[in-house]
């Protein structure tokens, strides 16, 4: 497909290319019987010896210490409910809105039920009382007759509703994975891997993984666990990577116990929800690639299965819903209420979408118009506007983050001339210390490095943007304000097939500590390129290798704006397997695109002499960079004086004697691809 228009820019990154550490990637290659490539790609994760590696690839040789050992506060907390549960008393779980605190809720709901507890549930309204425990819901339980409270991913700094809880003589275990508050409340027990050893192989569980650790405790000590461990496996992998926990230590082998139990998982909801989202489990294991591990035979999930298609779901209800549908939709045995509840995760979830997609566009039209020409002097971005809804106003901040590369504050009025927000960051910028630095304009507020939320007096909005600019002035440089796109290796796309891809099994399941591979190839031709769906663009890509030409296909999701993208590209992609049809096809899915360095500093360097004459298939030509009042571009001329034209970040040219009478070509066609490579092989000779 052809397009008149030229892109209005490529995407706004850095790459960081890892390394390249052939030697040791031969070397661990020869010990561990995996390839190279495997290799290199332990290596930039921190496997740099046989015995790491062989951890890593298989967890399950994991020694793992019991939790009661890590967790100091364990016993003390089985004996609790153990109590409670002998004694009838009643018991409460407070949780939260997100898919953690939801599947962590379920998790404890379910196990607690089994094992005889008389136990009920309350989470917080997210638009009428945000995150946490609260005064109202502790007066609640107390009015009820509660006798226990278990909070679930969240309390560890919610003193004051825990002091108030023990005040009316309630007993209360935090369970909880956020960072730890300067002063402790006052429970009966509190799990948080946050408070033991950072060498523990339990210190990257989430809120759901403290539940299930605890879950599983209470039905060891009770003599109980045969039949609770798959269901709560089920339950612990979905919030696990919905959380973008760390898939490392014991998440990484419990999550890939997990994934391999959710296809057959007998929790109804769980089925029901792979249902609706119409995944389709995949083998499990590798087809005779070296190294990887797995029967052909077993079905498996994959984490972006969860991270993609399930965990939105269930995050949608938190965001945009009422929670009660998630918690029924994971503890029901009921597989007609299971659907309805799916049916109703799906359906919001649409919603949620739909709404994403407005204020997103919405919030671009702002920036676009009132501060894109300022982000360099103010290098963070706050967007303002009314009528926005404060659950989905985080993914707008994220994408907006990957459009511009600034640390991203964006709110919407509440009553009473207040403002609502969230605040996602860059690897470079603590989103809480900016919070903190503000602390005198600022409501409430929390977070953590990456993210954070807050509410503020609308009359304070001017001076916190200039207090949020100052802070970001202090710790940015210009080079931070393009996103980071590490880069693990560099292949040629006659390297990329079923085998390299099988051989990637190892790594499974990958997430966040565990990115999927990034790869890069230098100089690739885009052949075709057309605008597909919502935005996306599908292209064939080419990169001829010893005089032959090599092709495959590839998706860039979302990425309109680059369209179409120049003839000649450096790209970095993940690898995806596409099924359709029957057929098993190995693709790019595209996250980065950049000119060709050489070709880039041709066109940027300054040099007088950039002009030279060179031979294609035995005709002369005449090649240089000239300025056209705009940018550079390169024009060849044959000996019949016609020019070619062509602009480095423009997939069409111009062809003709005089620029008035040229016409339009496309630069991707073999006829003028090859005689602009030679062109520009040609001017590199003299540059250099």
């Amino acid at each position: 497909m052809t397009n008149d228009k030229p892109p209005k820019r490529l995407p706004n990154q850095r790459w960081q290319i890892a390394p390249d550490n052939a030697e040791l990637a031969q070397k661990l290659a020869n010990l561990t019987n995996l390839s190279p490539i495997i290799s290199q790609l332990l290596i930039n994760r921190g496997m740099e010896t046989p015995e790491a590696a062989q951890k890593f690839i298989s967890p399950e040789t994991l020694n793992l210490p019991s939790p009661l050992e890590d967790f100091p506060d364990l016993a003390v907390s089985v004996e609790l409910l153990e109590n409670a549960i002998a004694n009838q008393e009643k018991i409460a779980i407070c949780g939260d809105y997100d898919a953690d605190g939801m599947t962590s809720t379920a998790l404890l709901l379910r196990s607690l039920r089994a094992l005889g507890a008389n136990v009920d549930y309350a989470i917080p309204s997210r638009m009428h009382e945000g995150y946490g425990i609260n005064k109202r819901i502790v007066e609640e339980f107390h009015s009820e007759g509660i006798g226990l409270i278990l909070t679930v991913d969240n309390g560890i700094s919610a003193f004051e509703p825990i002091a108030r809880a023990r005040e009316l003589g309630l007993k209360v275990i935090i369970t909880d994975h956020h960072d730890i508050p300067q002063k402790l409340p006052p429970a009966n027990a509190i799990l948080n891997p946050k408070l033991i050893a950072e060498s523990s192989p339990y210190r990257g569980v989430a809120g759901v993984g403290v539940a299930y650790i605890l879950a599983v405790s209470l039905a060891q000590q009770l003599g109980e666990l045969k039949g609770l461990v798959q269901p709560m496996l089920a339950l612990f992998t979905l919030g696990t990577i919905a959380d973008l926990a760390p898939l490392t230590g014991v998440n990484r082998r419990w999550v890939k116990r997990g994934l391999k139990l959710l296809p057959k998982s007998t929790l109804p909801g769980v089925q029901a929800l792979i249902q609706v989202a119409g995944v389709q489990a995949t083998e499990a294991g590798e087809q005779g690639s070296r190294g990887a591990e797995g029967s052909k035979n077993s079905k498996s999930l994959k984490p972006e299965d969860i991270g993609f298609r399930l965990g939105p779901r269930i995050n949608a209800i938190g965001r945009i819903g009422n929670p009660q549908t998630v918690i029924e939709l994971l503890t029901t045995d009921d597989v007609g209420i299971a659907l309805e509840r799916a049916m109703q995760c799906e359906q919001i979830n649409a919603e949620r979408q739909k709404m994403c997609e407005e204020i997103e566009q919405e919030a671009i039209a702002l920036v676009e118009d009132l501060y894109v020409n300022y982000l360099h002097k103010d290098r963070v971005l706050v967007v303002i506007k009314d009528n926005w809804h404060h659950g989905v106003i985080g993914i707008v901040a994220s994408r907006l983050v990957e459009r511009y590369g600034v640390p991203v504050f964006i709110g919407t009025y509440e009553n009473e001339g207040i403002i609502r927000g969230s605040a996602r960051g860059i690897p470079e910028f603590h989103v809480f210390e900016a919070l903190e630095y503000a602390d005198d304009l600022l409501g409430k507020y929390g977070g953590h490095k990456a993210a954070g939320g807050f509410s503020l007096p609308a009359d304070n909005l001017l001076a916190l943007r200039s207090r949020l600019s100052e802070f970001a002035n202090q710790c940015l440089q210009l080079q931070h304000l393009k996103p980071l796109l590490k880069i693990d290796a560099q292949a040629n796309i006659n390297q990329i097939n079923q085998d390299l891809y099988q051989q990637l099994n190892v790594l499974h399941p990958c997430g966040i500590d565990n990115p999927d591979p990034i790869f890069w190839t230098a100089n690739a031709q885009v052949i075709q390129q057309q605008i597909v769906g919502k935005g996306h663009i599908k292209l064939t890509l080419a990169q001829t290798i010893d005089n032959q030409k090599y092709e495959i296909k590839a998706i860039a999701w979302r990425w309109r704006d680059y369209f179409p993208l120049p003839s000649r590209v450096d790209i970095a992609y993940k690898l995806r397997e596409n099924n359709f049809n029957g057929n098993n096809n190995i693709e790019m899915e595209l996250v980065g695109v950049r000119l060709p360095q050489q070709v880039e500093k041709l066109f940027t360097t300054p040099n007088p002499f950039k002009r030279t004459t060179f031979e294609y298939k035995q005709r002369p030509y005449t090649c240089g960079i000239y300025q056209n009042g705009v940018g550079a571009e390169l024009r060849i001329k044959n000996s019949e004086g016609k020019v070619l034209v062509m602009q480095p970040e423009n997939k069409l040219g111009l062809l003709g004697i005089s620029r008035e009478d040229a016409k339009h070509v496309d630069l991707s066609l073999p006829q003028y691809d090859g005689i602009i490579q030679a062109a520009i092989q040609a001017l590199l000779v003299i540059s250099n």
